[in-house]
């Protein structure tokens, strides 16, 4: 039950997703809030603190997750649809390019004034500064098109687990919520 097998995935494999799943529609609310914070406000610095914290946490379970995924084959793709099992591939190699971004170009605004970045005041990632001038600004930018479009990933990949789920009355959907044994 723990890992993959020919018709589910393995418990690793859903929990490492709707953590992951979680941790990033959770940061992605955080960072619509603290945009807005104004300076007096009590998480004016709280909220990045924490926002840059569980970013590099999910940098790491980012990384964990792709050695797991290729470490771990996939169960069989479910139905017989060449068209749909390419829509599938194709969105969550969307989905890994997007998290990718999204977690680098963070990594890159949270460094870009040269110090290291601390992870909820236990330790420090060391900074990564580019020779490229407006680091932050050009990383920021990249940062926020990236979180907006994997949003809109996200509700699609989760509107075509609902279609497989309802309407092509497969097991898509169950299998991704708990492990099966064959």
């Amino acid at each position: 039950m723990w890992r993959n097998s020919q018709h589910s995935y393995g418990l690793i494999q859903i929990l490492l997703h709707w953590t992951t799943a979680i941790l990033v529609t959770g940061m992605f609310a955080l960072g619509i809030y603290m945009v807005d914070l104004g300076y007096y406000d009590p998480w004016y610095h709280r909220a990045p603190a924490l926002h840059k914290s569980v970013g590099l946490l999910v940098i790491g379970l980012f990384l964990f997750r792709l050695v797991w995924r290729f470490g771990d084959p996939q169960p069989e793709p479910l139905g017989v649809n060449p068209w749909s099992r390419k829509a599938a591939g194709g969105m969550h190699l969307l989905l890994y390019l997007g998290l990718f971004a999204l977690l680098a170009s963070g990594y890159l605004i949270a460094s870009a004034d040269g110090r290291s970045i601390p992870v909820f005041d236990v330790f420090s990632v060391p900074a990564l500064t580019l020779p490229v001038e407006n680091q932050e600004e050009l990383a920021g930018d990249v940062h926020e098109v990236t979180a907006w479009s994997l949003m809109v990933l996200a509700v699609l990949h989760g509107a075509a687990a609902l279609k497989h789920r309802f309407i092509d009355k497969d097991a898509s959907l169950a299998r991704m919520l708990w492990p099966r044994r064959d």
